[in-house]
């Protein structure tokens, strides 16, 4: 298989984890593609036209996006169980706590694209803050669910702990853990020193 790949992406990251939950990540051959929505990543646009990370390759030439996809494909397809319940309460929890990280997720890249690639001139604060209203909708939801988050990876889990990744990584000044403590203490406890989470760190 191979994986379009960037490392500071945390849809990739998802990606990864999940391959090294499943003990396949040595099957996945990375590819660096450097891509943002105004340049475009040739290589990348054919295995995705739409031209954003990631893309697997399936070893069967099929060509897989975005990275729920990715991630449903590699649990089906390879063991996966754990990660993705074939049926039953547990399934629909994994896909909605995955749905709700991906949203936050995609709310967060948003903001970071509106500062680091249109000038400030440009910029709304009316739409920044409607951005960053939806990641605390989410951050309050998480964080009253706590409890039920598990301590096993899944899909879902994966995703959150993605996404609280992200905005450490991006956002490291508005701090999330400070209103979440529940949240802050789920993810120490199950994600700050697990290895796959660690491997994964987006570079300084």
């Amino acid at each position: 298989m191979k994986l379009f790949y960037a490392a500071p992406s945390p849809f990739v990251r998802k990606v990864l984890i999940s391959a090294m939950e499943l003990g396949i990540a040595d099957r996945i051959e990375r590819i660096d593609a450097a891509t943002t929505p105004m340049a475009p990543d040739a290589a990348l646009a054919v295995a995705n036209p739409l031209a954003k990370l990631p893309a697997l390759m399936t070893d069967e030439g099929e060509a897989l996006y975005d990275s729920s996809v990715i991630c449903e494909y590699l649990a089906t397809e390879h063991g996966g169980s754990a990660l993705l319940p074939a049926s039953g309460p547990e399934r629909w929890t994994a896909l909605r706590l995955q749905s709700l990280a991906d949203g936050m997720l995609d709310a967060a890249v948003l903001r970071r694209y509106e500062v680091a690639m249109r000038p400030e001139e440009h910029r709304s604060k009316e739409w920044d803050d409607g951005q960053r209203l939806k990641v605390a909708r989410a951050l309050d939801v998480l964080d009253r669910d706590a409890a039920s988050l598990g301590d096993s990876p899944t899909l879902g889990t994966i995703a959150v702990a993605c996404a609280l990744g992200y905005l450490d990584f991006r956002f490291a000044s508005e701090d999330w853990r400070a209103n979440h403590p529940n949240l802050a203490r789920w993810h120490e406890a199950n994600w700050a020193a697990r290895p796959s989470f660690m491997a994964t760190k987006p570079p300084a």
